[in-house]
């Protein structure tokens, strides 16, 4: 997994993004910038995993026409074999769309589709869950669901703000480590990812490594850094990926004493639920808060 792609990607797209390894993305991404308003849309085509899962959940599922290789969620997303990370624009174009979404302007295929008149949305790697509201609002008022749009964001805040309630404080505040991948590269707390962590009331042993921000809160951390800091939780993103588990992290070089591996805290979390920032966050946070329950009163 080359995960430098994956963390340009999140900071991070994928498209984060994190949903697969080896992706070709822009850590610069900033906010959602559109062309103009296209009316009455029939023919989106999705080249976001992100903007796929929000696209069906919002109701605009039968106006998406086709998907890239990496959108997998929902099941019934019509598969064409577009190439998310070598975009060509002819078969985009072949597809005959009135907008096309996308998550990072990969080989500069933006301007290469406007040039056929062909609208596109960009969406980037969303930087905090208001992020992600926003990017859901925007689809929700290009494809004429708006008020689907916010419905689902409306149930999104209502779990999150339940499940964060259902957090007991506890002293000294639980410590955790989010991992990408088998190198060790990790998120901190200034991102999409550690926003949800913070929620959660957790502490985050990589914050520490990039105090700076000079990976864009995308540190690469060291084994003996996480010796060290012996997190009581481990959240490994990493399971499709790089078939990493409890058993692989406790085979490392000093890791089986870590307290997250004593004492079976190690979680297993599905790549592209916790590399992806559309409504499935809230699965996401309802893994953590599990987590975090789970723990031992001090």
């Amino acid at each position: 997994m080359n995960v430098r792609k994956v963390v340009a990607g999140l900071a991070v797209a994928t498209t984060l993004a994190l949903a697969a390894c080896g992706n070709d993305s822009n850590p610069s991404a900033g906010k959602t910038t559109t062309t103009a308003s296209t009316p009455a849309l029939k023919r989106v085509v999705s080249m976001s995993a992100t903007a796929t899962e929000m696209l069906f959940a919002i109701g605009a599922d039968k106006q998406v026409v086709a998907v890239d290789d990496q959108s997998n969620y929902p099941a019934r997303v019509p598969k064409t074999g577009l190439s998310a990370y070598q975009p060509s624009v002819e078969a985009i174009a072949a597809q005959t769309p009135d907008l096309v979404v996308i998550a990072s302007d990969t080989k500069g295929i933006k301007a290469q589709l406007e040039k056929l008149s062909i609208p596109v949305l960009i969406e980037p790697a969303a930087k905090t869950l208001n992020d992600t509201y926003t990017q859901i609002t925007d689809l929700g008022r290009r494809t004429g669901h708006a008020d689907k749009a916010r419905a689902v964001i409306s149930r999104m805040r209502d779990r999150i703000a339940t499940l964060k309630k259902s957090v007991p404080k506890r002293t000294p505040t639980p410590t955790y480590y989010h991992e990408l991948d088998n190198t060790l590269f990790s998120v901190t707390s200034k991102t999409f990812i550690g926003e949800l962590y913070a929620l959660a009331g957790l502490e985050n042993v990589a914050d520490p490594a990039d105090a700076n921000g000079q990976t864009g809160g995308y540190p690469q951390l060291s084994a003996e850094y996480l010796v060290k800091a012996d997190p009581d939780l481990i959240f490994l993103a990493d399971t499709k990926c790089c078939a990493q588990n409890r058993d692989t992290v406790a085979a490392r070089p000093g890791f089986a004493g870590l307290k997250a591996v004593k004492n079976g805290h190690v979680i297993a979390l599905d790549d592209d639920i916790a590399s992806r920032w559309g409504p499935r966050v809230v699965d996401l946070f309802q893994r953590i808060i599990d987590a975090v329950q789970a723990l031992p009163q001090q």
